[in-house]
């Protein structure tokens, strides 16, 4: 029996899965994140600068912010009932969700967050 030819392997062919980083193109996202209530108001304004300088800073756009302000919960998290509600518009390659969302989980003031992804008729 002969052996199978050597051909060149490709990375798809060795199970590796290539993604196109389409950095160009920009998409609108909309952010929630609930904080702690147990922060003043200059670390809510703090934490609400840091997130925004964080898109900035990865090539993206804030296009609107709108502090809630201290609301109460569905259902208790960390055992507290009530939480700062902060929703962020804007603007950023679709790569930076990752880092966005690394930045989320690792801040201790943050009880919850989630963006989704805004469709065209979404943004005004």
């Amino acid at each position: 029996m002969k052996p199978l030819p050597l051909l060149p392997l490709s990375p798809l062919a060795l199970g590796f899965t290539i993604f196109k980083l389409n950095q160009g193109k920009m998409n609108n996202y909309e952010l929630m994140v609930i904080f702690t209530p147990v922060l003043s108001e200059e670390e809510f304004k703090s934490a609400q600068a840091k997130f925004a300088a964080l898109v900035k800073e990865n090539g993206g756009t804030v296009i609107h912010t709108n502090p809630w302000g201290l609301k109460s919960l569905a259902y208790p998290i960390a055992k507290k009932t009530t939480g700062l509600y902060w929703v962020m518009e804007y603007s950023a390659p679709t790569i930076f969700n990752e880092k966005l969302k690394t930045q989320l989980l690792r801040d201790e003031s943050v009880m919850r967050h989630m963006y989704t992804a805004l469709d065209k008729y979404a943004v005004e």
